[in-house]
């Protein structure tokens, strides 16, 4: 069993190293050359369109609001990996793993952008007259890839199996060192707690998610801005640092062992990749159930969650345990308290160490209500409701053997079942490049106003506008 999970271990991490890397980075630059660098274009109509349309009712066809389907999806990336994850990449990359975290978040904007893309342009309606969609159903029904699109859904469906257990498991841990709750109550109250989320569909996961997502991120946000401002004089030089150790070796200090620039380029690439899910697939399974009149719209959501997930929440961590010195004070074997550790430095030891494990808790649930959803719909996909509500309890149970620490060796396929579903999805957005620059076209064309002193005018194709696109431009 050992040698096997040793072979597993080492078969992940090359993949994760080098050739997913590779294909993610290469891919998001030619799909931003393909959408004409969209992301950076209209980064504010992208602002405009979704943070400045939240409180804006809508009557377009779909089965949640557009910011459900946005905090439903940043639900199953925002957690552990913003806020423990970044500090272990500083630890083993030096700063300069968050300059190249950056880059990887602006490329990854059009990626996700992509995929969301076509998720809402080939969705459909499942037996309940709920909207679904996801790489499985543009995978099968633009490319006719059916055996592809089956391997997702089923790589993908077994995928969340493990890692439902590994979420629920480190909340379990750091409940138990914080408080000192048996993991088997916290296994149990979980379980309740995600089941009568999970059991309520997309539209309960919706409601759950626009409410604690968003508090959470400013609650969060707010204190890591507050630890910042504390120490603001030591904002330069930790720039300094970010920037000059991207390209540059960085000696050890303190508890610090030094890293070079290939640390720093691997550590931040894949924290930047792992922190967005750009790529992997699993936005589109929740924004496909977004009420929208176009599916560029909704996937300007997919460049802001990615701008939310990376560049304000990742840099907000990385940058706490920069200015405080913690990164130099944690060894990398303890790395994963380094955010602890930062914020103690302003509010003590016990709030500091209560904090982020409340703040995990919180993060985790939303996490696993999405993550449960998303498995839910590729057991849908690939046979019936009645097996995706099978599915619904097998996830559930795995919340509480994760919790407890059990069936630890199939936590060793995580990265390589991960590998496989990245694979069958980033590859045939690649091939449906065309489609996706196609309808980028179309929403600029058709929908983005452009303003002028005088008037705002909507350009749309007169000859491609139906009749009631026609009443409306002429009103």
């Amino acid at each position: 069993m050992e040698a096997l999970e040793s072979f597993i271990a080492d078969i992940s991490n090359f993949l994760w190293t080098y050739p997913l890397a590779i294909i993610l980075i290469l891919g998001g630059i030619f799909l931003t050359i393909r959408i004409k660098f969209f992301q950076f274009r209209f980064f504010g109509h992208v602002l405009h369109q979704t943070v400045g349309q939240i409180f804006k009712k809508t009557e377009k066809t779909g089965t949640i609001t557009p910011f459900q389907a946005f905090t439903s999806a940043l639900a199953s990336t925002a957690g552990a990996t913003n806020i423990v994850g970044v500090p272990v990449a500083i630890s083993l990359g030096g700063p300069g793993a968050l300059f190249w975290m950056w880059m990887v978040a602006l490329i990854g904007m059009a990626t996700k952008y992509s995929e969301i893309l076509l998720g809402l342009k080939y969705r459909e309606k499942n037996e309940k007259n709920e909207w679904v969609g996801g790489p499985q159903y543009y995978i099968r029904k633009a490319l006719g890839w059916k055996w592809v699109a089956s391997a997702f859904a089923f790589f993908l469906m077994i995928e969340l199996i493990p890692s439902t257990m590994v979420q629920s498991n480190s909340i379990a841990t750091q409940t138990e060192g914080a408080f000192g709750w048996p993991v088997e109550i916290t296994g149990l109250v979980m379980c309740a707690v995600i089941a009568v989320v999970v059991f309520g569909g997309i539209k309960r996961i919706g409601k759950v998610t626009d409410k604690m997502v968003p508090a959470m991120v400013l609650t969060y946000v707010g204190v890591c801005l507050y630890i910042i401002f504390v120490n603001i004089d030591q904002i330069p030089s930790v720039f300094g640092l970010i920037f000059t150790h991207a390209f540059t070796p960085i000696s050890a200090a303190g508890g610090f062992a030094g890293a070079g620039i290939a640390q720093a380029l691997r550590w931040g690439i894949a924290r930047g990749l792992y922190s967005n899910e750009a790529g992997l697939g699993t936005a589109p399974i929740a924004h496909s159930a977004a009420k929208t009149d176009h599916p560029s719209r909704q996937a300007l959501w997919g460049i802001f969650s990615v701008f939310v997930d990376t560049i304000v929440i990742c840099s907000m961590s990385g940058l706490v345990v920069l200015v405080t010195g913690a990164w130099t004070e944690v060894g990398t074997a303890d790395a994963s308290n380094m955010i602890n550790v930062a914020i103690a430095t302003e509010f003590g030891d016990v709030f500091g160490g209560a904090f982020i494990t409340v703040f995990l808790i919180f993060f985790v649930i939303t996490t696993l209500g999405i993550l449960i959803f998303y498995g839910e719909k590729q057991a849908e996909f690939l046979f019936n409701l009645k097996a995706a509500r099978l599915m619904r309890i097998v996830y559930i149970a795995a919340v509480f053997f994760g919790a407890v620490g059990g069936l630890q060796f199939v936590w060793q396929f995580l990265d390589l079942l991960l590998a496989f579903v990245l694979l069958a999805n980033i590859i045939p957005l690649l091939f449906l490049h065309k489609e996706i620059a196609a309808l980028t076209d179309d929403y600029v064309i058709r929908v983005y106003k452009k303003k002028t002193k005088k008037r705002t005018v909507t350009l749309f194709v007169e000859d491609e506008m139906d009749d009631d696109e026609k009443r409306r431009a002429a009103r």
